[in-house]
């Protein structure tokens, strides 16, 4: 009776025991699995964050990307724009200048074959002054000639010379018998400066109102 109530305590103990191991055991695994879990849950936060601040420092570089080539653009289009601006004012001012310098060919050249004209006119006219077979009228002829071209040339010098110093850079006069003709460069001219040409024409060179033309170049 004795031994039996001895086994029954061993065999109680051994359950209890094997209780209290398999709770263990339990809560072991529980404990494992809650702190396995625990971590998948910081490293998917983790991963989350990362994965967060890629896309945030991903978009902040595109738009910073994105920025630079707007403000690229802009600049390269203000500077192409600034550049055909300088491009056209640089042409209108080699268009003006090519212009003036034509102008003032032309101006140079008409000077030119005008007083080489007279020249020959001269020339000529001397010519029969050192003429032995020249008649003595035929002489005095081509005195009155040489004087009165000499005069118109003088006329001619002073009145450019004047128009020159009122502002008319560019002018060149023929002179055929009582008509006279002013070239002027210029555009246009407004009324006041053709009364200002006429008055200089008029009082240098003995000439009538009516009989003086005025032209632009």
């Amino acid at each position: 009776m004795k031994l039996l109530k001895k086994n029954q305590v061993i065999i109680y103990v051994i359950a209890v025991m094997l209780m209290v191991a398999g709770y263990l055991n339990y809560t072991t695994t529980v404990s494992d699995k809650s702190i396995q879990v625990s971590s998948d849950n910081s490293n998917n936060t983790s991963n989350s964050t990362n994965i967060g601040d890629a896309r945030l420092v991903s978009s902040e570089v595109v738009n910073e990307n994105t920025t630079n080539e707007i403000n690229t653009t802009n600049q390269f289009e203000e500077n192409n724009s600034i550049s055909n601006e300088d491009s056209k004012e640089t042409n209108e001012e080699i268009d003006t200048e090519e212009t003036s310098a034509d102008a003032s060919d032309y101006f140079a050249k008409s000077k030119l074959e005008r007083d080489t004209m007279y020249s020959q006119m001269i020339e000529t006219y001397e010519n029969v002054l050192n003429s032995s077979n020249a008649l003595e009228t035929q002489k005095q002829s081509a005195t009155e000639e040489i004087t009165k071209i000499n005069n118109i040339k003088n006329s001619i010098m002073i009145s450019e010379n004047l128009l020159k110093t009122k502002g008319f850079e560019n002018s060149v006069i023929f002179v055929n018998n009582e008509s006279i003709s002013i070239i002027i460069g210029a555009k246009e001219l407004k009324e006041e400066d053709i009364a200002q040409i006429q008055n200089i024409i008029s009082r240098e060179m003995k000439a009538d109102i009516e009989n003086i033309h005025i032209s632009t170049k």
